[in-house]
């Protein structure tokens, strides 16, 4: 069963969630939140505080233009996650991880969280690319 909560305040780019609702659970910290506009539009919220009462405080990734209270927010149970790999070199990517080149969409099954820890220094290492004229 999906964990879903309730807008219940929007202040431009921040929207505060509620979850009311018998059977629905806070989401954890960076987790991602979807709503579907009434055009089809999908929209990512990103839970950035929990300030009590069941209410969380995220972050809008793209325009909340059309929001209303009352709509629902369904809790992915996972991160923003961007796809890494072979496949995205060279391709343009919106905030969310979706192409945004016209070209086909990224596969971000094996993607990895917004908010990962970063490497340690020992295994850091430099690279360097020589171009070959021909």
């Amino acid at each position: 069963m999906a964990n879903v909560g309730k807008i219940s305040q929007i202040i431009g780019a921040v929207v505060d969630v509620s979850f009311n609702e018998p059977g629905s659970t806070l989401p954890n910290i960076y987790n991602a939140l979807n709503i579907t506009r009434e055009n089809g539009q999908k929209l990512v919220l990103e839970v950035q505080q929990h300030l009590g009462e069941n209410i969380v405080r995220t972050i809008a990734m793209d325009s909340t233009d059309g929001l209303r209270r009352g709509m629902d927010a369904i809790d992915s149970g996972n991160p923003i996650t961007m796809p890494i790999g072979e496949g995205i070199r060279g391709r343009l990517l919106n905030v969310v991880g979706e192409a945004i080149d016209g070209m086909q969409a990224t596969d971000a099954s094996n993607g990895r969280p917004i908010h990962a820890k970063a490497p340690s220094f020992e295994n850091l290492r430099t690279f360097v690319h020589r171009y070959q004229s021909n």
